[in-house]
């Protein structure tokens, strides 16, 4: 992939320029691939956040803007890299190398391509084949890889349903369905997406080591648990990936066998594993009551707020549940290391006119989030008149005898 020195100097030196603008001055540089080079200050742009050890290099080159949207950031990639290598060791080394002779066996086999982000971190530099449909994409695929160092790659540019068909085996077979419908518009469910991995997990399964599967953030995991198993018990773990405390991926790992369910809640450096089987079992041992002033008030991050698990998170680090519903946990002692946020609890109010007057005294803003409350954060704000931000923190929930409840609150230290 051919770049002029003219393009490569213009995107180096309007880095950090508005591409907006930029396009509007189009006229003043008649020598220079505007389309293209204000893809790449773009892309630089949003590389430089979401993916910045390919920022560190110049010559790597970006899409347009939809595949950057739709890339993995670096934090999950990295994550993956990591689950792949742990799982291809645990594979049995004797079914991992199916092939003839001498020949290094396929350590990773990516269906579909995309920008390559994913791919391009679980390689790690092994024997490794990424497929994509589109022929702009493979090109710049192409060229990223030999940018990075990916010597043994192989780039193939086809459907990634045809390419599993006529493969041999994988130790690793990735797939991330297009999330799109021929409208452009977002879907969820397993089946409206592109290819369909129900149609394609038996073969799947049949040809890889391990499948690992992404979907959608937004996707009810019980449900795509009951379809995948449908027919055969193969889902083996899911992760549960938040990228400061917003739910960014699911990630299903496949392969055949009677192995308990692993759910892995990852949120940054928080790490919070549970069988499935003993996450039921705990699931009524979860004590309620009800909240004080003093208390130390816990919100579980957005992983576990998506596996649900609360039974097992109390087991795990105590406390009680303001009610069933809320999943806010109050205590009388501070608890380390809780995967989430941590409080103290300065007031306690209902929602009487005087209560809440008296306990809103001197509080012009505050953070505020509603849980298994009837109305929003937003309209809350509103009917309370704070601002927004600043050093107070204030939850509205529903106690366990059905009280509307205010918590004013300070993060814990």
């Amino acid at each position: 992939m051919e770049i002029s020195r003219e393009v490569k100097q213009f995107v180096l030196a309007h880095r950090l320029s508005s591409p907006t603008e930029l396009a509007l001055r189009a006229t003043r540089y008649p020598d220079i691939d505007m389309p293209f080079a204000l893809d790449q200050i773009a892309g630089w742009q949003t590389a430089r956040k979401k993916l910045p050890s390919w920022a560190e290099k110049e010559d790597i080159v970006y899409p347009p803007h939809l595949a950057m949207e739709q890339c993995s950031s670096e934090q999950t990639a990295r994550y993956k890299a990591r689950l792949v290598q742990r799982l291809a060791s645990e594979y049995d080394e004797e079914k991992a190398e199916q092939t003839v002779g001498d020949h290094e066996p396929v350590f990773l086999t990516d269906l579909t391509g995309g920008l390559g982000v994913d791919f391009s971190f679980m390689a790690q530099g092994r024997k490794a084949t990424y497929v994509e449909r589109q022929s702009q994409l493979c090109t710049i695929a192409a060229h990223n890889f030999a940018v990075l160092g990916l010597e043994k790659t192989k780039v193939v540019k086809g459907d990634g349903a045809e390419f599993l068909h006529e493969m041999d085996f994988s130790t690793i077979t990735y797939l991330d369905p297009a999330r799109r419908d021929d409208h452009g518009g977002k879907t969820v469910a397993i089946n409206d997406c592109t290819p369909n991995l129900l149609e394609l997990k038996d073969e799947l399964i049949r040809k890889s080591g391990y499948a690992i599967v992404k979907l959608s953030p937004m996707l009810d995991w019980h449900q795509a648990h009951a379809q995948l198993n449908a027919t055969a018990d193969i889902v083996r773990e899911i992760h549960i990936l938040s990228v400061r405390n917003e739910c960014k991926e699911l990630l299903f790992v496949l392969r055949e066998g009677t192995n308990p369910l692993k759910i892995f809640c990852i949120n940054d450096n928080e790490n919070f594993t549970m069988e499935a089987t003993v996450a039921v079992a705990h699931r009524e041992i979860i004590r309620e009551r009800k909240p004080e002033t003093g208390d130390f008030l816990y919100e579980p991050n957005a992983s576990i707020m998506k596996a649900g698990g609360f039974g097992e998170l109390t087991v795990r680090y105590g406390g009680e549940a303001i009610s069933r519903n809320s999943h806010l946990f109050v205590s009388d002692v501070e608890i380390n290391d809780f995967p989430g946020r941590g409080f103290v609890i300065k007031r306690v109010s209902t929602f009487n006119k005087k209560e809440l007057r008296s306990a809103l005294n001197g509080i012009s803003a505050a953070n505020i989030a509603t849980r298994n409350f009837p109305i929003s954060a937003t309209e809350l704000r509103k009917k309370l008149k704070l601002k927004d931000g600043g050093n107070n923190y204030v939850f509205a929930t529903t106690d366990n005898d059905g009280r509307h409840l205010l918590l004013i609150c300070e993060k814990s230290k």
